[in-house]
């Protein structure tokens, strides 16, 4: 894949977002930053560390808004997840990071789903709440669909919440219902399947 950047956009309020992903033979970085004008306005970055098979080993998030500046780490261990260095073993047996702020963090478990139209994974995860700057645990639910298609059913701290995620070849989010949309810089509009990113 090698290195692209993605932008997405906000649907449901004013707010952006670019990432720099970075795949190579020994992991997988990404690298965002988010601007939004919800919580008082704020801008927020986060830095991924993945394994080849783009299982998380560390997220770094890091948040400016009207009260200050906010600074979080989430790593796996051998032992299991710690937050700002402390471990949680509250959260242990979570899959992967979920950060509200970015779709992202959707194309982990995206990327484990049988191709097959029906197939479905549920998983927990350590939810990382932007606003509050927060871990918990929670769990969710994606149902492969046709055409490039999927189904996320939150089943834990949102429970009842549903949306249809449009995925190009990558398993990368091009659109995702209420919540984000992919764009391209030269104004055209991505197609599920298809690359829908800048490489550099």
């Amino acid at each position: 894949m090698g290195d692209s950047i993605l932008f997405w956009r906000r649907t449901d309020c004013p707010g952006l977002e670019r990432l720099a992903l970075s795949v190579g033979d020994d992991g997988v970085t990404a690298a965002g930053t988010v601007i939004g004008l919800d919580d008082g306005g704020f801008r927020l970055t986060h830095r991924w560390r993945l394994t080849p098979d783009w299982r998380a080993t560390a997220l770094e998030v890091e948040r400016h808004g009207p009260s200050g500046t906010c600074r979080l780490s989430l790593h796996r261990g051998p032992e299991g997840w710690s937050v700002d260095g402390v471990r949680r073993p509250d959260l242990d047996g979570c899959d992967e990071p979920d950060l509200s702020v970015t779709p992202f963090c959707n194309t982990l478990p995206i990327r484990r789903l049988p191709v097959d139209p029906g197939a479905d994974l549920t998983l927990d995860t350590c939810y990382v709440d932007a606003a509050t700057m927060t871990v918990a645990r929670s769990r969710q639910r994606y149902i492969r669909l046709a055409g490039g298609r999927v189904r996320y059913v939150d089943l834990g701290l949102s429970a009842g919440f549903e949306a249809e995620l449009e995925v190009d070849d990558r398993g990368l989010v091009v659109r995702y219902q209420h919540l984000f949309e992919r764009l391209e810089p030269s104004g055209r509009e991505p197609q599920a399947g298809g690359g829908g990113s800048t490489t550099v």
